[in-house]
């Protein structure tokens, strides 16, 4: 039997989601350990392997078939739209796709004025703006603090996840429009999902089990 390959996103959802598989007797212990330098875990008596990357990759390694089976935030799957099978949402790491500003460029949206937007999810931003509110807008790509965007005059508005909001409150911003709710999913390589069906849809059905019982 072949080995089953898991690709988690690193952090909270890879700690989160090693947890549902314990559950499922399905341990790692290698994988609790947090000094270990190793990037890949096996279960030999399961043979389902596991490995942790920087979530914008789990998507890669899915569609090319590197993993099996990805979980990963809802943001990452939108804004690297990759070709993949987005199966289950695990319910967890839950949060919101938001436009969020300054409370004065609540105007510009209603106007759909051409405004500047900052993103870490240029794809997501651009999507929605041009798809969903047919808007012209200017897309800045930055990769750090993007609530300073506004703050400093580089642009209007910032698209942005927004968890509890305290830290555009702190900084004097405010969600104007949300965009779309957020969390852990499950995403499964097409050609993954036809030859290793049983195996896969058994794992889904266990982790399905574990979450309604949370």
């Amino acid at each position: 039997m072949r080995y089953l390959t898991f690709a988690l996103a690193k952090g909270r959802l890879a700690k989160k989601t090693l947890a549902l598989f314990e559950q499922m007797g399905i341990a790692c212990e290698e994988a609790k350990d947090p000094n270990t330098r190793k990037l890949i875990f096996t279960n030999e008596e399961h043979k389902i392997r596991f490995f942790l990357s920087k979530a914008s990759d789990v998507p890669t390694y899915v569609e090319y078939g590197a993993a099996d089976v990805g979980v990963v935030g809802k943001d990452t799957i939108m804004e690297e739209g990759r070709n993949l099978y987005e199966v289950m949402d695990l319910g967890f790491g839950k949060c919101t796709m938001c436009v969020c500003g300054p409370e004065s460029a609540r105007e510009l949206l209603s106007k759909n004025e051409i405004i500047r937007v900052a993103s870490k999810y240029p794809n997501i931003a651009k999507n929605y703006f041009n798809e969903k509110k047919n808007q012209t807008v200017e897309i800045i790509k930055l990769n750090g603090s993007v609530e300073l965007a506004p703050i400093v005059d580089l642009s209007e508005v910032i698209v942005d996840i927004v968890e509890t909001g305290s830290t555009l409150r702190e900084n004097g911003l405010t969600v104007l429009e949300e965009i779309c709710p957020l969390s852990a999913r499950v995403v499964v390589n097409q050609v993954s999902l036809k030859m290793e069906h049983e195996r896969i849809r058994k794992i889904l059905n266990q982790l399905n089990e574990i979450i309604n019982q949370e």
